[in-house]
């Protein structure tokens, strides 16, 4: 138990206090018998043995072993679980939405002092998805900054452009409904709390942030309940669905040409070709519709980072890896071209605007410089220290929208109160609680 209350999310004193109880005395790190340091990295990305083969090669004083121990929701509790076993990696990656809760678990360290001299390689909206009241706890490797991935070939048939606002998508669901009612803009799935987060935080509302040293939830604030308003008379309207996504049955859709768009994020024609090969050419990726037509703004979907365990005992070689792995010329390429991510980087940006476009729209020869031009625009999300809460309460609370026809902005409602009665459960200090 804690024996006072963490201040913020940066309490390392209390945490790591308290993590010290249930971490048995451990080696993070090791020497090999030639010298090296032996540093151990647990990543589920595509390619990451590459990319470590490749460290390994140009950097002799170090050796980076690799393990995949899967991503996903059970990464960050296997992680979590390593810790207080005792056998943590020196560095792991990170989604970006259970980071915070990394940090006051006292499984990431503050590498500010390491990493600072690499600030200047990232956009600010990236460097800021790690960086909490001006200290540093992960590195960034991929970004999803939001767009619309959309079927241009149908849309193009029945005469509409792709949406510039969300009013124009409105309007566009209606034009091609109204023409063939097989047809459906897209779903929005009832457990896509982070989609919903994301798309607030586009609207103006962060549903976690930090004053001085209380957290503020406001998952039910004025904007988010008008961003649920918005898609709840959509799909009153049969405009929308708002079933599961990659199902059978959605991947059916895809396949077919009846599931028109995904509001999703840069990252999102990788899994629909995955999905749906044969549809190549006859897709495009847009900006995301906006809510002020003036506005460019978006945030971001998904994304991860790499963090620094705080049980490391080679912390230093441990920031050099990750510098070289997220933001050297070289990592950042290998983040586009191995894992087929979207580079945090700028170089890794910059790079992408010379690449071949993903095999979903061959034909879109602008592709990346699109994405680079949304990426410009981007919007950081603060995550809160207990999203696993979040995403059970909304869910749980969206099915019974869907399924009893009540008030989609409600559920922001039931997900607040669960998670301020859960961030005060465990001792938090709250702004508005």
């Amino acid at each position: 138990m804690r024996t006072r209350k963490p201040r913020n999310i940066l309490a390392a004193a209390t945490v790591t206090a308290v993590t010290a109880l249930l971490v048995p005395s451990c080696s993070f790190g090791s020497t090999s018998d030639d010298g090296r340091v032996t540093l151990q990295f647990w990543s589920w990305a595509p390619g990451s043995d590459k990319e470590v083969a490749e460290f390994n090669r140009t950097h002799p004083g170090i050796k980076v072993v690799h393990t995949d121990a899967g991503g996903g929701d059970t990464s960050a509790a296997k992680l979590l679980a390593a810790v207080r076993a005792g056998n943590a990696p020196d560095l792991a990656t990170v989604e970006n939405t259970s980071l915070p809760r990394m940090i006051v678990s006292g499984v990431a360290k503050d590498i500010t002092a390491y990493v600072s001299d690499v600030k200047n390689k990232y956009a600010p909206g990236s460097w800021a998805q790690t960086t909490f009241s001006d200290k540093t706890y992960a590195l960034p490797q991929d970004v999803g900054p939001m767009a619309l991935v959309y079927r241009k070939d149908v849309f193009d048939r029945y005469g509409v452009a792709a949406p510039r606002t969300w009013a124009d998508f409105r309007k566009a669901a209606a034009t091609i409904k109204a023409q063939n009612p097989k047809l459906t803009i897209a779903s929005l799935a009832p457990d896509g709390w982070g989609y919903y987060a994301s798309i607030a935080a586009q609207a103006g509302d962060d549903w976690w942030s930090i004053d001085g040293d209380k957290w503020n939830v406001d998952i039910d604030g004025d904007n988010s309940r008008k961003v649920m308003e918005f898609f709840e008379g959509m799909y009153k309207d049969g405009l929308i669905a708002a079933d599961p996504q990659l199902t059978p049955a959605y991947n059916q859709k895809l396949n077919d040409g009846t599931m028109l768009s995904w509001p999703s994020a840069v990252w999102a024609p990788g899994v629909v070709y995955g999905v749906a090969p044969k549809t190549a050419g006859k897709w495009a990726l847009a900006p995301l519709p906006r809510w002020n037509a003036n506005d460019p703004t978006v945030s971001f979907q998904g994304g991860s980072s790499v963090a620094i365990t705080a049980h490391s005992e080679h912390p230093k070689e441990a920031a050099e890896f990750a510098k070289w792995l997220n933001a050297s010329d070289a990592g950042a390429r290998m983040v586009l071209n191995v894992q087929n991510a979207y580079p945090a980087a700028l170089s890794g940006q910059r790079a992408a605007t010379s690449q071949k476009p993903p095999a979903l729209m061959p034909q879109q020869a602008d592709y990346y410089k699109v994405a680079a031009g949304i990426a410009k625009h981007t919007r950081p999300v603060t995550w809160g220290p207990n999203t696993n809460v979040a995403a059970a309460a909304f869910t749980d609370a969206m099915n019974s929208a869907i399924r009893n026809g009540t008030s989609w902005a409600h559920v922001l409602t039931v997900t607040q109160k669960a998670v301020v009665d859960d961030l005060k459960k465990q001792g938090f200090d709250l702004k508005n609680g």
